[in-house]
């Protein structure tokens, strides 16, 4: 029976081990982290469950990819809510949000308030997103590495596509351009803002197609869910199936090294954490649920194509996080406080790349805080290389200093007296090192710049034969829904490979 090995129990490479265990493959999942999940895993404290990254969920739909996976692998999807607003954005000095409503109506009615003049921009994106989402949901492999990958690129593109042809080359920047809007420094805020939560780069680089989906797929019937419980639910859902299927998970085993011969991937090099013995596995075919930027890490250099490593090398800075979780008394939340909120500050100061906090709270009852208690969690973009700089005193006074400046600035909205804060804990990047080992703790994977979103991103089909990344390194980029398109991908193209082959 072919073997699969999985490296990382993200939900990328969760999903691509389930599905490929659900269609008859031998797999085995290697994970360094106590529990499964990778960013979209959970922590408790003192009765509180905080989710370590990822907070909410796109495509619990009809339709939706986690609910095609699921319901292939024969599970149940999560207990969830909608979150309407999805966010509720607060620019510097102003004290009231811009939501961004689940209802198209009541969501065109609030950005026509807030940004007079803009809406056949906004029409513009609904368009896009229509075509692109149509597009997407035809499975196309982006970008594609042989014919076969070409073949389904081609599929998927219709006439009820075309639209999207034109504007492949330009960025939100270019649009706002060409609709005279460029001087809207408000809109444009706004824009960069939300677009640096799911591109990772503001509005001038971000890829106008991808931005698109990203600013509509808020809206029904897409939407974002809140799950009851936490994060964790969706990873153990996929651990189950897993399993259900014989495929096997190993967590607390650290990949070392990907074997090379004759320059194709034949196996692994595993640490056993809990007794430290260090063991090879062969595989036929290995998935690598990480980001593209460990990969030099793990194979020897000569056996990396030169242009492949010299991309790798020459990915702009990828952004990392600091995070601080709170566990508060209910009271410190404000009513109608919405799940989500973004706030930006035109102060100096030290918190984040660009001076802005998002945040998650949940809800009552939804599993995460004990009764009459709640969790906030607030995080920030940060230059990544701020947190190895110096030793590690500075490194525990900056942490210190991050975490009380962020503290600060989430007691202009919340009640965050001290008789009100039950637990405060904050990561930094090397915190994400650790846990998920993400290089440099880096998270969101690759910015969606015109160099390097769809065609020509970074494929799932490595130029290491028997070699496939999975995960937010590649299309169609981070969040939950993004890794799983990407799973879905690599699942397909194993299954036509090997059955090409037999």
């Amino acid at each position: 029976m072919t073997q699969i090995t999985v490296i990382g129990a993200g939900i990328g490479g969760l999903t691509a081990a389930a599905l490929l265990a659900r269609r008859g493959y031998q797999v085995t999942v290697y994970d360094q982290a106590l529990v499964p999940g990778g960013c979209a895993s959970t922590f408790c404290r003192r009765g509180f469950t905080f989710d370590v990254g990822a907070t909410q969920v796109a495509g619990l739909e009809v339709g939706g990819i986690h609910q095609r996976i699921f319901a292939e692998l024969g599970i149940d999807l999560p207990d969830s809510v909608p979150c309407d607003p999805a966010c509720a954005v607060f620019l510097p000095g102003e004290t009231t949000a811009i939501n961004v409503w689940r209802n198209p109506q009541k969501w065109q009615e609030e950005r026509q308030k807030q940004f007079p003049g803009s809406e056949p921009f906004w029409q513009l994106l609904q368009k896009l997103f229509q075509a692109s989402w149509r597009f997407q949901s035809r499975d196309p492999v982006l970008p594609p590495r042989n014919w076969w990958d070409l073949g389904q690129l081609i599929s998927a593109l219709r006439v009820d596509t075309a639209i999207t042809f034109p504007f492949t080359l330009m960025t939100v920047g270019d649009a706002l351009r060409l609709y005279g809007l460029e001087t809207d420094k408000r809109l444009k805020t706004f824009l960069d803002l939300q677009l640096k939560l799911y591109s990772q780069v503001t509005a001038d680089e971000t890829a106008l197609l991808y931005a698109a989906t990203a600013l509509a797929v808020s809206q029904s019937p897409q939407g974002l869910s809140h799950l009851q419980g936490s994060m964790q639910v969706l990873s153990d859902r996929l651990v189950a199936a897993l399993e259900k299927y014989g495929g096997k998970l190993q967590m607390r085993h650290t990949v070392e090294k990907i074997l090379t011969e004759k320059g194709k991937a034949t196996g692994i090099i595993v640490r056993n954490q809990k007794n430290g013995q260090i063991h090879p596995e062969m595989a036929d075919e290995i998935v690598a649920n990480i980001p593209i930027q460990n990969l030099p890490q793990l194979i020897d250099r000569e056996a990396i194509p030169s242009l492949y490593h010299r991309r790798i090398e020459k990915l702009p800075p990828a952004s990392a996080a600091f995070v601080v979780y709170l566990g508060v008394d209910r009271a410190a939340i404000p009513p109608d406080c919405p799940p989500h909120l973004q706030f930006l500050y035109d102060d100096d100061g030290m918190i984040g790349e660009n001076n802005s906090l998002f945040v998650s709270v949940s809800k009552e009852g939804d599993g995460r805080a004990p009764v009459g208690k709640a969790t906030i969690i607030a995080s920030s973009f940060t230059d990544t290389s701020l947190w190895w700089r110096k030793g590690e005193d500075n490194y525990q006074q900056l942490k210190a200093a991050y975490t009380q400046e962020a503290i600060n600035r989430l007691g202009n909205y919340f009640h965050l007296s001290p008789d009100h804060i039950v637990h405060i804990e904050s990561a930094t990047p090397r915190t994400f090192e650790r846990f998920t080992g993400r290089n440099q703790g880096i998270v969101g994977g690759i910015g969606q710049r015109l160099s390097t979103f769809g065609p020509f991103g970074v494929a799932t089909r490595t130029p290491i034969p028997h070699l496939w990344l999975v995960g937010d390194s590649t299309h169609p980029g981070e969040g939950t829904a993004g890794v799983s398109y990407s799973a879905l991908t690599v699942v397909r193209q194993i299954e036509n490979k090997l059955l090409a082959s037999s």
